[in-house]
């Protein structure tokens, strides 16, 4: 099966380049890898996990629009939060996005590699070709 990476160079804020896709496609399958929150001055954004939640998404559909596809294609989500105090909060900003049908879904408390960071995203797409 060919593996196909989606978009170009990921790089760190200060522009240190990072060796991982913004996506592969694997067959039907499409994994974005984890997304962070990240505005488009490269900073995490402020306003907490809500903010972040929500430019966490944001982004991802950008990676999915790049690959031609869609949250509704979104089979299954996996979440890092760094406090579980913020869940219910994280929960209201992503069932937002996914009003009726929400993929499957596991959410685990962690530590996240980023300073500033407080929840981290991924997404698998099912795309049947």
């Amino acid at each position: 099966m060919p593996i196909e990476t989606i978009g170009g160079t990921v790089c760190l804020p200060d522009g240190t380049p990072v060796p991982l896709s913004k996506a592969v496609r694997a067959g039907d399958f499409l994994i974005l890898s984890g997304q962070l929150g990240f505005g488009a001055d490269g900073r995490i954004v402020d306003g907490g996990v809500e903010a972040q939640t929500r430019q966490c998404i944001e982004n991802a559909i950008a990676v999915l629009a790049e690959a031609g596809s869609s949250l509704s294609e979104v089979v299954k989500a996996s979440i890092w939060l760094t406090d579980t105090a913020d869940f219910g909060a994280f929960n209201k900003v992503y069932g937002s996005y996914f009003p009726s049908h929400p993929p499957a879904r596991s959410a685990v408390c962690s530590a996240l590699m980023v300073p500033g960071a407080v929840v981290e995203i991924e997404f698998m797409v099912h795309q049947p070709g």
